[in-house]
């Protein structure tokens, strides 16, 4: 119970405070370039991104209510696995500070220039919303995988959306000293995490359906008390996702390298 509670906390907490994060950093760059008539529709824009969320949630789970099924929720997990090892990544390249800094001066200059408070909006809503679907993703294959929407699974969002709350007001008023790597490096491997724990919970999926073996490792039973799947088939999956990361990291660092060189 207190695993799902964090969990289901951890997963909200991150999405939010990401976007949270990147709306402060946004409204600071357009108090900066003199945009604050701007600020309406940046937040309108951001309220209007939870609500879709929102309905998203309710439909999402609406639809995906009925019989038991291990495929239909084996690749519900998979594809979490996928999203969040590719957020992961997008954290991480983007933890350098001049490359984080780069990319929202782009992106809020070009909104800018359109002279209309809809590009701003357009630009919020596109920011939460798609973190606000990522974690209708995340949490609903965490209610598959946890016995359903349980008390923990709920109070943990509870929690999680009160502390938000919280941490608006906090954010909002430090957003130009927020130390942006620690939190982006930190989240990311939170997220790379989970990604290799869904991995395999996704492989036991198909292995209840016998549509791909299932092979224990002998003295791995400390695993499943942990809620990773004690199989090779699991491991080795989850082994080849983490070779391809580190590869990925160091292809990275070194064109980063060169390319500061070379500057």
């Amino acid at each position: 119970m207190t695993g799902t509670f964090a969990q289901a906390a951890a997963i909200l907490l991150r999405e939010g405070l990401e976007a949270l994060l990147v709306i402060a950093a946004l409204g600071a760059y357009i108090v900066k370039a003199g945009g604050q008539d701007r600020l309406k529709a940046l937040y309108a824009g951001t309220g209007l991104a939870v609500a879709a969320s929102l309905v998203m949630a309710w439909v999402f789970e609406h639809f995906n209510n009925g019989a038991h099924n291990d495929l239909v929720e084996g690749a519900v997990i998979w594809a979490a696995a996928a999203l969040m090892l590719y957020v992961s990544g997008w954290l991480f390249v983007r933890s350098d500070p001049r490359a984080w800094q780069a990319y929202l001066q782009a992106q809020a200059d070009h909104a800018l220039s359109q002279r209309t408070g809809i590009a701003i909006a357009a630009l919020a809503f596109l920011s939460v919303f798609r973190e606000g679907a990522e974690t209708v993703l995340f949490i609903h294959a965490l209610a598959k995988t946890s016995g359903g929407w349980s008390s923990a699974l709920i109070g943990g969002l509870v929690f999680a959306a009160v502390a938000l709350v919280v941490l608006f007001f906090v954010i909002n008023g430090l957003a130009q000293r927020l130390p942006l790597r620690p939190v982006f490096i930190i989240t990311s491997a939170f997220l790379f995490f989970m990604a290799i724990k869904f991995i395999g919970e996704g492989m036991q999926e198909f292995q209840e359906q016998q549509l791909v073996p299932f092979t224990p490792v002998p003295g791995a039973n400390w695993l499943l008390e942990i809620g990773f799947n004690p199989t090779w088939e699991a491991i080795i999956a989850q082994l080849f996702v983490v070779i391809i990361a580190i590869a990925t990291v160091l292809v990275v660092s070194r064109q980063s390298r060169v390319q500061k060189a070379s500057a």
